[in-house]
Formats: structure tokens, C-alpha cells, sequence
């Protein structure tokens, strides 16, 4: 079934649409270097309607773009550029603050190994008093035991005497 009138006008235009450009060139401020982009689009245009043969191609004239949406896009990768350099900024400082806690934490351990160093000495040296005062612990302990057995001797003693003198008392009465 073939279009007729208005509909065969309307594929017509379809057709002929310009295609969309595959790349979109926006050159900076430098790259320009004060020229407009019309005649950098231009000259772009002559180069490539040369062909090997010397045979003229025809190809579709495009606008440059509008100023408003270069400053956009050079908007756009300034904030992105800003919003990048934040991002690596906010990474670094966090690298930093744990370099920093691994050197604090790092220098914590070392007074903690110098203490530990010094309490190691000192108990080899409290067990080094203590093994020479181990003589003196033995003869006080050993004293001790004399004592405990004098004090046994002393109560039997002092029962035998309350002994003797009830008996002593008994004699007399009679």
C-alpha cells in the first residue's frame, strides 16, 4: 500500500531530516584562540569534502552550537571539576587523619612496650630481694614454729601448776 498526498509529504520530510552530528566538538577559550566557530566549522567542512580522488563530497552544514550552551558545558565541567577535587580532597584528609591515628596509636604502643620494660625490671628485682631475704623469711618462719611450740609447753605448764595447786590446797585442808 503506497502513501498518497500528505502522508507521502510527511515521509518526504522524515527522510530528508539532517541526522544527528556523532560527536559534539565545543572548543574552549584556547583552543579558539579569539576566532569565531563559524570559521573553524568551516574550514573543518573543506577538509572533509576532499576526497582521494579528488572527487567533492556534500555534506551536511551544521550550526554551531549556541553560546549558551558552550558556557553551560564549561559550567558543568568546572562544577564537576569542583565537586571531583572535593570528593579527592575529603579522601585525602581522611588518609591523613588514619595516617595520623596509626602514628598516635603506633607511638601509644611504644610507651605501653616502655612500661611493660619497666615493670619487667622491676619484678626481677623485687624477685631478686626477695630471693635474698628467703633466709630470713626461713628463720622467721622457723622461729615461729618454736614459738608455737613454747606456747604449748607454757599452757601445759600452766595446767600442771592450777593442777599441783588444787592438789596443794586439798593437802592443806585436811
Amino acid at each position: 500500500m503506497a502513501a498518497t498526498g500528505v502522508e507521502a509529504a510527511a515521509m518526504d520530510s522524515i527522510s530528508n531530516a539532517p541526522a544527528p552530528p556523532s560527536e559534539l566538538n565545543i572548543p574552549t577559550e584556547t583552543e579558539r584562540g579569539g576566532e569565531d566557530t563559524a570559521s573553524d566549522t568551516t574550514e573543518n567542512q573543506k577538509a572533509k569534502k576532499q576526497n582521494d580522488g579528488g572527487v567533492e563530497t556534500a555534506e551536511e552544514a551544521t550550526e554551531p552550537a549556541e553560546p549558551d550552551i558552550n558556557e553551560l558545558c564549561r559550567d558543568m565541567f568546572n562544577k564537576m571539576a569542583i565537586f571531583l577535587q572535593g570528593e579527592l580532597t575529603a579522601t585525602c584528609e581522611d588518609y591523613k587523619l588514619l595516617e595520623n591515628m596509626n602514628k598516635l596509636t603506633s607511638l601509644k604502643y611504644m610507651e605501653m612496650k616502655d612500661i611493660s620494660i619497666n615493670i619487667s625490671r622491676n619484678l626481677q628485682d623485687l624477685n631478686q630481694k626477695y630471693a635474698s631475704l628467703q633466709p630470713y623469711l626461713d628463720q622467721i618462719n622457723q622461729i615461729e614454729e618454736q614459738v608455737t611450740s613454747l606456747e604449748q609447753a607454757a599452757y601445759k605448764l600452766d595446767t600442771y601448776s592450777k593442777k599441783l595447786e588444787a592438789k596443794f590446797k586439798k593437802l592443806e585442808k585436811r
